[in-house]
């Protein structure tokens, strides 16, 4: 099937510098190839990766910059070589839209993990030399590949927060066995990423304890969010309480803190991932002492992100969003920064965007 894609004028939302103010802009997406989807995008979620890449903090953000990698809507070409997908299907594009295809990770269905790098869905170079521009925006051209199916009966807007919150950790747990029902598991940090964990943990039918250094968290995360403990972590005492009673702890955190601590409330071989972007310090004793083990994890690959959304739409696991307008975008980073949401920004593109 042919396309004429790269004539049309895709409208988006881009930052120009490094203040990240968002503001319309229009572009080209690239014409359809055989093996491409393209994509009428209904909602993005909101990440804070879309704040860092904007306000340009890892110092080599390219502007103009459309930010959002939490992609869903549906299809409105196939390339002719197409096989997995046809015009009218609900579909998600997550953090990365191509990799070399050809590495054991590749080939493992890891492409996360591409020896030569994955691309990222917006401000990666693309193998063409473009530089990918992401879902704050009308439509969007990818690879059959990089596109993941969304039951008919998942909700659009709820789907998006999957794409990254969800299976940042939903790989760990999946990898370090975390779905034993009757264990045990800790979530440090409440946001985007620590709802998502404390959710399915309760799917996997863990027992699920909540550590946060607010108290303000205590009834959201028992009686909103199903968790059996919440525990307040500037409580030596309440954390003492819970030593060596957790398999697993997922830290969501952002900010810095001490490990040694939660490292103590792990069981004997328990597993202890990262997936926030805290620096690490701690004592090689704690770890020795008790087989314990630290990993870390970066979103996931295509087998588990379809994995993942397939068990979502079975177990009805649904993200706890708040839904807003494209024009709001430019306050709902401020408050994403002031960790202001309840628990994901996702953004109405078909309502929204004209």
């Amino acid at each position: 099937m042919s396309s004429d894609c790269a004539k049309e004028d895709c409208l988006g939302w881009a930052a120009r510098d490094p203040s990240g103010f968002l503001s319309p802009y229009k572009f080209s997406r690239r014409t359809v190839g055989s093996d491409d989807v393209s994509i009428r995008i209904t909602h993005c979620g909101v990440c804070y990766a879309d704040v860092a890449w904007t306000r340009n903090e890892h110092g080599n953000s390219k502007y103009p910059l459309v930010p959002g990698h939490e992609i869903v809507g549906i299809v409105k070409e196939v390339g002719s070589s197409v096989q997995r997908f046809k015009v009218g299907d609900h579909v998600g594009v997550g953090t990365y839209v191509n990799s070399c295809r050809e590495c054991e990770y590749c080939n493992d269905g890891l492409e996360v993990n591409c020896e030569k790098g994955a691309v990222f869905t917006f401000d990666g170079i693309d193998a063409d030399g473009t530089v990918t521009k992401g879902g704050y925006s009308s439509h969007i051209v990818v690879h059959e590949r990089y596109c993941f199916r969304i039951p008919e009966n998942y909700p659009l807007a709820l789907a998006a927060p999957l794409l990254c919150a969800g299976i940042t950790v939903y790989t760990p747990m999946m990898r370090h066995k975390m779905n034993q029902p009757g264990k045990s598991l800790g979530v440090i940090g409440l946001g985007g990423l620590g709802h998502m964990a404390v959710k399915f943990g309760k799917a996997f039918g863990l027992k699920v304890a909540v550590f946060s250094t607010s108290i303000s968290k205590k009834e959201e995360a028992l009686s909103l969010l199903g968790a059996d403990h919440f525990v307040l972590s500037s409580d030596q005492e309440q954390m003492k309480a819970m030593a060596k009673s957790l398999n697993f702890i997922i830290d969501t955190a952002s900010s810095n803190h001490p490990f040694d601590p939660y490292i103590s409330l792990l069981k004997t071989g328990g597993v202890l991932a990262l997936v926030g972007s805290s620096e690490v310090k701690l004592s090689p004793g704690s770890l020795n002492f008790g087989m314990k083990t630290v990993s870390g994890s970066l979103t996931g690959g295509t087998k588990d992100i379809q994995e993942m959304i397939d068990f979502c739409a079975a177990q009805k696991v649904y993200p706890k969003i708040e839904l807003i307008p494209i024009d709001y975008a430019n306050e709902a980073l401020e408050r994403l920064i002031k960790r202001d949401v309840k628990y994901r920004f996702v953004i109405d593109i078909e309502n929204s965007l004209k």
